[in-house]
């Protein structure tokens, strides 16, 4: 007896499973790179949804983005004593559900204007850091020899200063603006991140592919950029979520010691201005509470989502 004929693409075809890069229009190689990417995308997703602390901390995220996305478009006359005619110090109410300050201000104002400075702080030194971090601590890894001893006790000397002593001696050098508390948090913050780049860069050179494009005489600026770095990228980004949170409290920090920008609130701006005007003798708890739940609630909730990246991209963690 004759076998029916099979039609193009099998089992799989049927199965809907077939192998992306066996179909004609995705043999391009950019479209099957971007196939993957859709796809470990796609599979990330799946198994974040899982967390419920990911996804606790990612809602809470999302509404503080969408109050600093308010913030931008919103009028910010709201925040100018000079216009504003609230009591003084009042507490919450139906009209000023936070309070006010010894202004008349409101503070529901001032937490939404200050939670846009205070994360664009927060995600702007990370990434500053992180560049810096992981420039260090890809080179440091690949290289290694003279270059990695260097660059390593270079590090080590940057991890061993108390990073709010430095903070303090560079803010009070470069003065008081939103560019030099970037440029402060950033350059303080990146040792620790080197030296997890590092390490994981000290074991995907050992990997069996990286011998192989070594063997073809791939250069190294195409062994980083195509087999280090994107390997790399998981640590780097996990780590870059539990960093945002340690800028917040650091720009919190800084200003609350008077070296933040007075003409800028942010939260950690508006807890200074609290204690020196004497909020907590006054009995004006609405004016510190509020914004330190913020803070507080944010860096909670940037934790708990690098937690629970890390726990994806890190087997060990997920079994427990």
């Amino acid at each position: 007896m004759q076998a029916p004929p099979i039609k193009p693409g099998g089992d799989r075809a049927i199965a809907g499973t077939q192998d992306p890069e066996s179909l004609p229009e995705l043999r391009s190689p950019r479209r099957i790179r971007w196939t993957r990417r859709r796809i470990a995308l796609s599979r990330f997703w799946r198994q974040y949804r899982k967390s419920k602390m990911g996804m606790i901390g990612l809602a809470i995220l999302i509404g503080f983005a969408a109050m600093a996305l308010f913030a931008i478009f919103a009028d910010a006359s709201g925040v100018d004593p000079s216009k504003v005619s609230g009591p003084v110090l009042a507490p919450p109410s139906r009209d000023y559900p936070m309070g006010t300050d010894d202004f008349g201000i409101s503070v529901l104002t001032l937490v939404v204007q200050g939670s846009k400075i205070s994360l664009l702080v927060g995600l702007t030194a990370t990434v500053l850091s992180m560049t810096i971090g992981a420039t260090v601590g890809i080179v440091a890894g690949y290289r290694g020899g003279a270059i990695d001893t260097v660059l390593m006790r270079f590090t080590d000397f940057g991890l061993v200063i108390p990073w709010l002593a430095l903070a303090i001696v560079l803010a009070s050098i470069i003065g008081q603006s939103l560019g030099a508390i970037i440029l402060v948090i950033g350059v303080t913050s990146w040792p620790g991140t080197a030296r997890l780049v590092r390490a994981q860069v000290l074991s995907i050179r050992e990997h069996p592919y990286i011998e192989r494009a070594r063997a073809l005489g791939a250069p190294n600026r195409h062994m980083i950029v195509r087999h280090v770095l994107p390997n790399a990228m998981p640590v780097i980004f996990a780590n870059t979520i539990l960093t945002i949170a340690i800028a917040i409290l650091s720009e919190t920090a800084l200003s609350f010691l008077g070296l933040g920008d007075p003409t800028k609130p942010s939260w950690g701006t508006i807890l200074e201005e609290a204690f020196a005007a004497g909020a907590t003798t006054l009995g004006a708890w609405w004016w510190i509470g509020f914004p330190g739940l913020c803070i507080t609630l944010v860096v909670l909730a940037f934790t708990m989502c690098g937690f629970a990246f890390d726990e994806i991209i890190n087997p060990r963690l997920r079994d427990r």
